[in-house]
């Protein structure tokens, strides 16, 4: 591949040199042109003869002629040695005829074959470069041969006020064609050397593009974030992994500054932090370009340039979101664990004497009569009781592991049970409106009694947050995560009640938290324990006063369970 490469380019190279060989003839050309006419217009100044004048056009309008050709050949004919050739001789010819016409003694136009020499050891080599300053010294030696026997006559009208002597010929002959051959020689090693000099140059290129192109492969391959800026805190490169990290494409960054697209690393980047942070990870929350938070583990190191002197900074960082929601689920499991382990001695203690309780006042209500006073009393105490085994209950649900007895369960057929539940319930009232969207297809691989636990207890959420009125969005199908190949049942409830303040979202599942006058607390937090169970997943979107989505998935078959 390097050599096809290096013969490619070097073709290239020819051919630009061609082109310009072929355009620098003419503008020579035209310059002769110009002063042939000139020499023609003040004829009576200088002592050149008309048939002299007339063979200068001749010349000239033979170069522009072949010059035609030459292109049309350079146009159209890929090999460029047949057009080197004929331009050489060509050339080689024109310059032997002006030398002719002009006798070669005011202007020496034998300089135009050190031209032919110079351009043809260029295209062809040192071997091409001695065969024109062979084929040169042969033309010209023969020339003034010719001339000085007056075998070839003298075109020229130029008086010339001295006679050339034998030895004066023989010295000029010789003078020329030893000037040819060294001109040659050198114009060979000129070019051998360039030729040495751009292979080595072509081979560093190519070992730098090489190694360029690896390190450009390790830095797209591996998927941490890379980032490098200059000291003007400009963003010099982005690699795909911080593309995916971050949400940004690397052509909408690259020469930003980095305080306009990631204000969060500005205050790591003084000189201080840099040097006590080189050998440490950091973490840090940045924007995403969705909005999204994400943590970050970010290293910052200085970027050294060849003489050792800093030329920037190199940022590294890693995506720790999901590892630090992993963080907060096991703090959370391990809450829930000891929460778990209160609950079932607390609510096995409570519910013996409850029991009791409640069958005294059931025993009292029926042999008192009570009325006013009494009976308002009676009803609190009723509504206690009520409280105190519904939490007992939920303490329970929070104790009870996940059912090891599963079946299909149709999440459509539970919804509709709740539903005509949840209308006997104080808080329904007939101004709510239902809205479902349900797919044949959604089936959950789960336990029954806990699947009707989840629906309930984020379909009561939804009621008890539209104060009366609103709209209640329930939907069913089956999906798969971007991530994830396992098929789930997506069960989604959406309310347009009060929504949850942003703070709040974070603490949602937190056991015991509520913003209800009345409620314990434990609702989503046992919805999130039984989900997990499952290793499900559930996400929850509010916007304050405009109301909230929540989203359930559980495993759709029992392969998809074995398998996570």
């Amino acid at each position: 591949m390097p050599v096809l490469y290096s013969e490619a380019l070097t073709k290239e190279k020819n051919k630009r040199r061609l082109f310009i060989l072929i355009m620098s003839r003419i503008v020579i050309v035209t310059l002769f042109l110009g002063t042939t006419i000139f020499v023609d217009i003040r004829k009576h100044i200088f002592p050149v003869s008309q048939i002299t004048i007339n063979f200068f056009y001749i010349i000239a309008a033979a170069i522009y002629f072949f010059s035609i050709i030459y292109i049309l050949l350079f146009k159209f004919v890929k090999n460029l040695q047949y057009n080197i050739y004929l331009q050489i001789t060509v050339d080689v010819i024109l310059i032997t005829f002006l030398i002719f016409l002009t006798g070669n003694t005011q202007i020496d136009y034998s300089l135009f074959y050190t031209l032919a020499i110079i351009y043809s050891v260029i295209f062809l080599g040192s071997r091409g470069g001695f065969i024109v300053a062979t084929a040169s010294s042969i033309f010209y030696g023969l020339l003034m041969e010719l001339q000085f026997y007056k075998v070839v006559p003298f075109i020229s009208s130029i008086e010339y006020d001295y006679n050339l002597q034998f030895t004066d010929v023989l010295t000029n002959t010789l003078v020329h064609i030893v000037s040819f051959y060294v001109l040659a020689i050198l114009a060979s090693f000129v070019v051998e050397q360039e030729k040495k000099t751009r292979y080595l140059l072509e081979e560093k290129e190519s070992e730098f593009n090489q190694l360029d192109l690896l390190f450009r492969s390790i830095i797209e391959s591996v998927y941490t974030g890379v980032m490098t800026i200059d000291l003007q805190n400009k963003i010099k490169t982005f690699n795909h992994a911080a593309e995916e990290i971050t949400g940004f494409m690397r052509t909408k960054v690259r020469d930003r500054k980095i305080e306009d697209v990631f204000p969060e690393f500005v205050p790591f980047l003084t000189v201080e932090t840099i040097n006590e942070q080189t050998k440490k990870r950091l973490e840090v929350i940045i924007t995403g370009k969705t909005g999204n938070e994400i943590n970050l583990g970010l290293s910052i190191s200085p970027l050294k340039g060849r003489y050792d002197n800093q030329i920037g900074n190199i940022l590294i960082f890693q995506d720790l979101t999901k590892i630090k929601q992993m963080e907060i689920k096991l703090e959370r499991s391990k809450n829930m664990a000891l929460i778990g382990e209160m609950a079932a001695g607390l609510a096995h203690e409570m519910r013996n004497p409850l029991a009791a309780i409640t069958g005294s006042i059931e025993l009292l209500r029926q042999e008192l009569k009570l009325d006013g006073t009494d009976e308002r009393l009676m009803q609190i105490i009723l509504r206690g009781k009520d409280q105190l085994d519904s939490f007992a209950r939920d303490f329970l649900s929070l104790a009870r592991p996940v059912p090891v007895s599963r079946e299909l369960v149709d999440l459509n057929e539970v919804i509709e049970e709740v539903l005509d539940y949840i209308k006997l319930n104080k808080n329904w009232t007939s101004k709510i409106k239902i809205v479902k969207v349900f797919s044949i297809k959604a089936k959950a691989f789960a336990n029954k009694e806990q699947v009707r636990q989840i629906i309930n207890n984020l379909v009561l959420n939804a009621i008890q947050s539209m104060e009366e009125r609103g709209v209640l969005s329930i939907e069913t199908k089956m999906t798969r995560q971007e991530d994830d190949k396992i098929e789930y049942a997506e069960l989604q409830v959406s309310d347009t009640g009060c929504g949850i303040k942003e703070k709040d979202l974070k603490k949602i599942f937190e056991p015991f938290f509520t913003n209800k006058e009345k409620g314990t607390g434990l609702g989503l937090t046992i919805v999130n324990h039984i989900v997990d169970g499952y290793n499900g997943r559930i996400k929850i979107e509010s916007t304050l006063n405009q109301g909230t989505v929540c989203s359930v998935w559980l495993p759709g078959n029992k392969e998809d369970l074995i398998e996570r």
